[in-house]
């Protein structure tokens, strides 16, 4: 039996579309800084999420833009990692959901 599309839409929306949650989560948990590339890598190993390589690369660019993830060069390549204020927006978007959950819960 198929999901209907509105599982699947949120499906989508809670995981591609906030892409940025699983990638903050990733680069907290590695305690270090990352690789565009292997951000992408460890989004498929560890949540199961395999979006394009440029989505992931545009996501971590704005989040960069943005002033959650500080970017840096070491060596020929670019890391990335979380700022203050990327630990902040990730905290109040956990609470941000937790609260959902909690008002749906049967």
């Amino acid at each position: 039996m198929s999901m209907p599309r509105a599982y699947t839409r949120l499906v989508k929306k809670l995981t591609v579309e906030n892409l940025w949650l699983y990638i903050v989560k990733i680069l907290l948990d590695e305690g270090k800084p990352l690789k565009a590339y292997d951000v992408k890598v460890r989004l498929r190993e560890r949540f199961g999420i395999d979006p394009p390589a440029v989505t992931v690369y545009t996501v971590i660019y704005r989040m960069s833009r943005d002033g959650i993830l500080a970017r840096r060069q070491e060596g020929e390549e670019t890391v990335y990692s979380v700022t203050e204020r990327g630990v902040d927006a990730f905290r109040k978007a956990l609470l941000f959901l937790e609260e959902v959950v909690s008002k749906l819960k049967i």
